[in-house]
């Protein structure tokens, strides 16, 4: 388990990931020494792409590092609160609450969720000057060792390392805390995934060029404009700003968002009525930008009016114009009666002119990139107080209407939402009620770093002395709430609380020593952990993800845990009668078919294991001709 990371981090170089995915699907673009290459690569690609020589790119101390970091494993591990999460409400939940590092929290995720997420929300540090952020890792590496892997200068090395270590917050240590996190969010999305990061003035320039990176130019949907309802910086000289941002991309290009719901406004503009309701029309000739002949030859066509004449779509300035749809579109809205005629005086004289009809019902409008509609943060102050007995316990939460538009826009009533900087739990808050509005089944996860609470903060004073205490307790008293507002809502309220944890430096010193040929285990390895916990943290690696439900195996009385292709031996003193009873379970029950039997390796010497895989050597040579694989984990 861990050491096997440890090993496998050694060789981690940035780009990694990427070139696995390269090695994948090009596998001749590699030579023999294992180098790249990228003539041969551009030979593959000059009949599908335009390649071009020419470009820019955001550049910024610290990069290729933080491309590394996103490469190399975590060596923490997924602590289950077993108390929590057998809780009745809790227990079938598919809700997840994350307690850890973010960045360790992605790259467990995306061992069961990659290519699952429907819709990602962040609120990052702003990196004002006041917010507290400062960048700071756990990653030991020397100035030489870093030389070495990133091929640069012992200098450059050293000052990235000063950046690491000593809690800056610059742009580059801003940025080298967004990308590798960034790039993980990326390929959890899902192909029809979104992803919307609220951002003020201070980052804005620069994460729309680190996102245009990461996510594509070409998937960049917009940038949302919200008023904060609070004005900053206006005793300096220049400008006050009242919003902030939030850049949107999805992972696929030609994303389409849904429709909001239409405004008492907007509907005022349906007046005329027939026997299918109210509607209201626009010209069906094209107005504006583009809409000359040239433009568009194909939607030039003469259409015949009531009175039986020909009419081509005229400019009112006179030149030839266009209409808006093609000629077969415009026969079907003719035959379903969505074409309107009315007279109107052209060039002097009084000709029929055609409309197209948008009825009422039904109607949907483009979400506009100008939230102005939306109350600021002193809403989302005052959404949170009145939850928490008029106590404040979490500055600048953002607004559940805010949330709630976002979730409109990119979901039915399906998906999984992601917030990896969790704070109060709003987007978990808005999930929920947003489920219980419209009897969704949507799910979240949401992680939160156990971020210390200030001693003289009303959180402190309230008992409170995280930040995740704060958006765990948030989401208990507002799943409480909706439930008594929602009697007849009986979908998931609940959800599964994990904690991430670093090993003590005791247990790593333990893994490191210890000499897998040994023929005795170190059962004080899993005392380090806990079963719980190991088979937690393989079960999310095996990519069965965090809300998965195995079987308890009894074994003659030895414990193991089976779940589809997997069986986990984890603890120890795994006797030969234990070995009989799950032999026979292979030869005499059909549905039990684990390919994989996967060992915690320090609760066995090597005298079991070879007993073992002999043992078992007989399924495969028997009726069902199972190729099992043993895998040993450290």
């Amino acid at each position: 388990m861990i050491k096997d990371i440890l090993d496998k981090n050694n060789s981690i170089t940035p780009g990694a990931n990427e070139l696995g995915v390269l090695r994948e699907h090009f596998p001749a673009c590699f030579k023999e020494d294992g180098s790249f290459d990228i003539v041969r690569f551009q030979e593959y690609l000059k009949d599908k792409i335009d390649i071009t020589d020419e470009g820019y790119e955001l550049r910024f101390l610290g990069k290729n590092y933080a491309r590394m970091l996103a490469s190399l494993d975590t060596t923490t591990v997924i602590v289950p609160d077993e108390a929590h999460n057998n809780q009745p409400e809790n227990k079938d939940s598919k809700n997840i609450y994350i307690s850890g590092d973010n960045l360790d929290a992605l790259k467990h995720l995306l061992k069961s969720y990659a290519g699952q997420i429907k819709c990602i929300y962040i609120d990052p540090p702003y990196n004002t000057g006041s917010d507290g952020f400062v960048y700071n890792d756990n990653f030991n590496f020397t100035a030489e060792e870093l030389s070495t892997k990133l091929s640069i200068s012992i200098e450059n090395a050293q000052r990235i390392l000063d950046l690491t270590r000593r809690g800056s917050a610059s742009h580059s240590a801003w940025l080298m805390f967004m990308l590798p996190r960034l790039l993980l969010a990326r390929d959890l999305l899902s192909k029809d995934g979104v992803i919307f990061i609220s951002i003020d003035d201070n980052e804005q320039g620069n994460l729309k060029l680190l996102c245009d990176d990461i996510f594509g130019e070409e998937c960049f949907i917009g940038n949302i404009v919200r008023a904060t309802g609070q004005t900053t910086g206006q005793d300096s000289g220049g400008l006050g700003s009242s919003f902030d941002y939030i850049l949107v991309y999805s992972r696929t290009e030609n994303y389409e968002l849904n429709g909001l719901e239409l405004t008492e406004k907007d509907k005022r503009r349906f007046q005329e009525q027939d026997d299918q309701g109210f509607y209201a029309y626009d010209q069906l000739r094209k107005t504006g930008s583009n809409d000359k002949r040239e433009d568009r030859p194909n939607l030039y066509y003469g259409i015949e009016d009531p009175d039986g004449n020909i009419l081509y779509p005229t400019a009112t300035a006179g030149y030839d114009s266009r209409w808006r749809v093609e000629r077969k579109s415009y026969d079907n809205l003719v035959n379903n009666n969505m074409i309107l005629w009315k007279k109107t005086t052209r060039n002097n004289q009084e000709v029929w002119w055609p409309y197209v009809k948008y009825y009422l019902d039904g109607r949907t409008k483009r979400p506009s990139p100008l939230w102005d509609d939306i109350e600021g943060n002193k809403k989302g102050a005052r959404e949170l107080r009145d939850l928490f007995d008029g106590k404040k316990v979490f500055d600048f939460p953002k607004p559940l209407e805010l949330l709630s538009r976002i979730i409109e826009i990119v979901s039915d009533k399906h998906g999984i939402f992601l917030d990896f900087f969790g704070g109060s739990s709003t987007t978990a808050h808005a999930i929920l009620a947003k489920n219980a509005q419209d009897q969704g089944a949507r799910e979240f996860i949401t992680i939160q770093w156990k971020e210390n609470c200030s001693i003289d903060s009303e959180a402190f004073n309230a008992g409170y002395r995280t930040i995740d205490e704060i958006g765990i307790d948030r989401i208990r008293r507002a799943a409480k709430k909706i439930k008594e507002d929602n009697p007849l809502f009986h979908g998931d309220l609940g959800f599964k609380h994990f904690t991430l944890k670093e090993p003590s430096g005791v247990a790593l010193e333990k893994i490191i020593k210890f000499e897998k040929d040994t023929a005795f285990g170190d059962n004080t390895l899993i005392a380090e952990f806990g079963v719980p916990t190991i088979l937690t943290t393989w079960l999310e690696r095996d990519g069965y993800g965090l809300t998965s439900d195995y079987q308890v195996l009894d074994l003659d009385g030895y414990k193991a845990y089976y779940i589809d292709k997997h069986i986990y031996l984890i603890n120890p003193d795994l006797s030969d009668n234990a070995v009989a009873a799950l032999l026979d379970k292979f030869q005499t029950e059909a549905s039990f078919n684990p390919q994989n039997v996967v060992i915690y390796g320090y609760s066995f010497g090597w005298n079991e294991l070879q007993s073992l895989k002999d043992s078992l050597q007989t399924v495969q040579a028997g009726e069902k001709n199972l190729r099992i694989n043993f895998e040993l984990r450290y």
